[in-house]
């Protein structure tokens, strides 16, 4: 397990505040696993009720009498480190509420006659908050919790909801026939900034105590970290994915080849998270719009929460700010499984790549991929099917083209991903694994033959930086009188084949 205490520490200081919040992160997030962490916590100081309401059932949220006559039995199955006496007695305290008028009173009678401060932790909210009597119970709470701070009522000292919304943005409506006038039930809450993603150094806490229970095995814990940290982004799904397949599947192969082999596992099956990534997608054309452009055509888009497409995807955990206070997407492997995606959306092999892209045709008597032969079928294919009239096709298509032929001849044997490089010639670097050699690839539009050569004079660097001699260049130009050239370059030391398409 990650060491998650640091986390635990910062959220038990929101409820010693009496802070009212909402955990609102993606799904497979470690929200549940927080939850049961964040009991075990609590349960010596506080009284405390942790419940559901995944199984609550449709019919509890019909009316209000039907909520308010069955609270008190979810709050009893709550309190998982009391007596049965106790859970009968809270039970029995709750039966023949009929109104939240009466459960509110009901509330304050439990919080007074239990002598302990009441914390209240209510997981996959989600599950209750398009039903307008939940949002209601928000409202009870929400009063009770502004009448406490003026003295005048009891109430939870914290209370603690879980799900992939944020409630506090839930709105509804004051009146049944009102079409402007919206308040929300939640407006009281405190923001929850505690970051659940999981650090390199965290995951490394895992990796460390994964060594000391097998200490015959050599691992490079700081490597191998910051490796699991590249693909993921800290996701905790797909972290404790990986290791979880290296351990059970891949032999115990702790190297970097072994990540990238449970990466490609993990690309290659389907699992809840990835259905509801693609959910997501289909179901808001602008998102999907929105991803288009970033992965696509490589535009770089600022940052902004008052965007609700961005808000959407940061939401649903597929966006994140970069650095530079961009969009990016979440994480390599969620960005390589929608590149699959668009691939597929897109229709493109109606171009016959079949005709093209065997593996056997491009590996040369070591195994190893022959990468000037690769490119020069692609420029190949491109060729054989481009036409003025598809202009539009090829100039947003470009990349995934070439994601398209490449692919097929890696598969199972191989690993890529890529690299954006936001600058005037929207770049693109692929790196490629195949039979453990490491092979660049950069991808980059046609700006001019000035621009064109400060591309691989910066495609040097790069290739400097990864320690590598040997570099290649697909260079999709889309003016009318291009022409389909490919020549070998020698740049700063370092030798560039490049592609025109």
């Amino acid at each position: 397990m990650v060491d998650t205490s640091n986390k635990i520490v910062k959220i038990m200081s929101l409820v010693e505040e009496g802070f009212y919040f909402t955990i609102n992160r993606p799904r497979q997030y470690g929200k549940t696993t927080t939850l049961f962490f964040l009991e075990k916590a609590l349960k010596d100081k506080y009284l405390l009720i942790s419940t559901s309401f995944e199984g609550l059932g449709e019919t509890k949220f019909e009316t209000e009498e039907s909520f308010c006559s069955s609270i008190f039995y979810s709050f009893s199955q709550g309190l998982v480190y009391e007596n049965n006496e106790f859970k009968q007695k809270v039970q029995e305290s709750g039966k023949n509420l009929k109104t939240f008028e009466q459960m509110s009173g009901a509330i304050t009678r439990f919080v007074a006659e239990s002598g302990r401060k009441v914390v209240l932790l209510i997981d996959e909210v989600d599950k209750a908050s398009n039903h307008i009597i939940f949002l209601n119970f928000l409202g009870v709470l929400r009063n009770k919790y502004l009448q406490r701070e003026a003295g005048k009522d009891q109430t939870f000292h914290s209370i603690i909801l879980a799900g992939v919304h944020d409630v506090k943005n839930i709105k509804k409506k004051l009146r049944p026939d009102s079409e402007a006038g919206y308040n929300s039930p939640w407006n009281i809450a405190t923001e929850f900034k505690v970051d659940m993603s999981f650090s390199a150094k965290e995951i490394s806490t895992m990796l460390n105590q994964w060594k000391a229970e097998n200490d015959e095995f050599i691992m490079d814990v700081p490597l191998l970290s910051q490796e699991i940290y590249k693909f993921t982004s800290g996701y905790p799904f797909l972290v404790s994915k990986i290791c979880k397949l290296i351990e059970e599947e891949l032999d115990r192969d702790w190297t970097v080849d072994g990540i990238q082999k449970a990466i490609n596992i993990i690309l290659a099956e389907q699992n809840t998270l990835f259905d509801d990534l693609i959910k997501n997608i289909e179901n808001s054309s602008e998102l999907a719009e929105l991803l288009f452009s970033l992965l696509v055509e490589n535009e770089e888009i600022d940052f902004n929460l008052d965007n609700p497409i961005i808000n959407k995807g940061i939401m649903y955990g597929i966006l994140r700010s970069g650095e530079q206070r961009q969009i990016i997407l979440h994480n390599k492997i969620f960005e390589l499984r929608i590149y699959a995606y668009l691939v597929s959306k897109q229709q493109l092999s109606k171009l016959s790549l079949k005709n093209y892209n065997y593996r056997d045709n491009f590996l040369n008597e070591n195994g190893d991929i022959n990468m000037e032969h690769v490119l020069l079928k692609f420029q190949e294919f491109i060729k054989s099917t481009y036409s003025d009239k598809d202009i539009d096709f090829y100039e947003r298509h470009g990349r995934l083209l070439l994601i398209a032929f490449i692919k097929p001849i890696i598969n199972g044997n191989g690993f890529y991903y890529l690299e954006a490089q936001h600058s005037y010639e929207r770049r693109t670097d692929m790196i490629i694994t195949f039979n453990k050699k490491e092979y660049i690839l950069e991808l980059k539009l046609w700006y001019g033959a000035e621009y064109h050569q400060e591309g691989l004079q910066q495609l040097a660097g790069y290739l400097e930086s990864r320690n590598h001699t040997t570099g290649y260049l697909v260079a999709f130009n889309f003016n009318k009188n291009k022409e389909f050239t490919t020549k070998w370059n020698e740049v700063e030391g370092k030798k560039i084949f490049e592609v025109i398409v």
